[in-house]
């Protein structure tokens, strides 16, 4: 229970619903409620087929590319910082502007629920933890952030924009905190201290 704990915290800490939430409703605010429905279902199907396909395929894939985990580690130590940096120090996490409804879309399925970051650590958890916890804390954010999509004029009401910028500022730096879990973490495997 304890190691699912962890592992939901980590995909909320990466996922950051909140800021995801709040690039959909500020992308979205001028559609019509059924588009917006539309921009919602097709964001939350494609980050869980991507999340889906790297749990499934994970060191699948690392073997394919020729690498190993802790290599992959150490990699995506370094991207869970930036994304980190980059939300603790307020820059946009997207940019939505003049994109189609499936642009929208695909830019919440990635690189904002499942990007890089959610990838890598998909592949390490499931490395480290198996596959039924990980499937079950990601699939788990996932749903929160698809109860948020779906329910966006509800939910506004209760979730200021400053209120979002600061607890994506607190993200950023457990964010930072992970990514360098993660590079410590792959250079002891490697080198051997």
């Amino acid at each position: 229970m304890e190691t699912f704990l962890q592992l939901l915290i980590l995909f909320f800490v990466i996922i950051d619903p909140l800021a995801s939430f709040s690039v959909y409703v500020a992308a979205t605010k001028k559609l019509e409620e059924k588009e917006r429905f539309r921009i919602a279902t097709l964001a939350i199907a494609v980050a869980s087929g991507i999340g889906l396909a790297v749990l499934l395929l994970g060191e699948g894939l690392l073997i394919f590319l020729n690498t190993d985990i802790d290599h992959f580690r150490i990699a995506g130590g370094i991207i869970l910082g930036l994304l980190g940096l980059k939300m603790a120090m307020g820059y946009s996490l997207a940019d939505t502007t003049e994109k189609g409804s499936s642009g929208i879309a695909a830019i919440i399925a990635t690189p904002l629920i499942t990007g890089p970051a959610t990838i890598t650590a998909i592949i390490i958890a499931v490395s480290d933890f198996g596959m039924a916890k990980t499937a079950g804390a990601f699939f788990t954010v996932v749903a929160a952030t698809a109860v948020l999509f779906l329910f966006a004029h509800h939910a506004m009401r209760w979730v200021s924009e400053s209120f979002v910028q600061v607890l994506t500022t607190i993200l950023g730096l457990i964010t930072i905190a992970w990514g360098v879990n993660f590079i410590i973490t792959g250079l002891r495997a490697i080198f051997g201290f």
